[in-house]
């Protein structure tokens, strides 16, 4: 019998993708008073707390299991991504489940959301959509990571950047596209929402 205690995070979810329900048990004790915690901060409610963290290791499952888990060397940002953005959608459900129709004539038209201050709930998820772009941002090539922090947090145009970079106009313009395409992709793989 293989000792899964003295196993790395990536040894086990290995194990366990052979088979190995041990290796996964040995996993979720490492991980789960870390991820609850996260989970309860935020969420403030042990109930959908508890929910919350069992969705998020049937998620780390169903893609080990499936062999779609590609994040070698960093599964506790991996699973503790899985159970941020099932918090994210937690918030989103909840939101659309408590918007009202207009066609009520009992509701106050001035009563819109668009008109409230934020949410505690919209700034964490503001907050983490911005973290989560900066990480996206960091996985860029260089040269395309270069042209889209010109563009978005320098707020140069395309014939700035162009005459800083040595590049022609299209070339940069080039780079942008190519940035933008890659950062939805990585997204995409690395099941990231961008939206609120």
């Amino acid at each position: 019998m293989a000792n899964y205690t003295g196993m790395t995070d990536e040894q086990l979810v290995k194990a366990y993708a052979e088979g190995s329900n041990e290796a996964f048990d040995t996993l979720l004790k490492r991980h789960q008073d870390r991820i609850f915690t996260y989970i309860l901060r935020i969420i403030k409610n042990e109930d959908i707390a508890n929910d919350i963290f069992q969705e998020t290791f049937v998620k780390a499952i169903q893609t080990i299991r499936q062999g779609r888990y590609t994040e070698t060397g960093k599964f506790p940002a991996w699973i503790s991504r899985i159970a941020h953005n099932l918090i994210i959608d937690y918030y989103r459900q909840e939101k659309s489940e408590n918007l009202q129709s207009a066609d009520l004539t009992e509701i106050d038209v001035l009563n819109r959301k668009e008109l409230c201050q934020e949410t505690i709930e919209d700034i964490i998820i503001s907050d983490q959509i911005r973290n989560d772009v900066k990480y996206l941002i960091q996985e860029l090539p260089p040269l395309q990571r270069e042209v889209l922090n010109m563009r978005y947090y320098k707020n140069l145009s395309f014939k700035e950047i162009a005459e800083l970079t040595g590049v022609s106009i299209n070339t940069a313009l080039g780079r942008m596209r190519y940035a933008i395409l890659n950062l939805r992709r990585i997204a995409a793989e690395k099941e990231i929402i961008l939206t609120l």
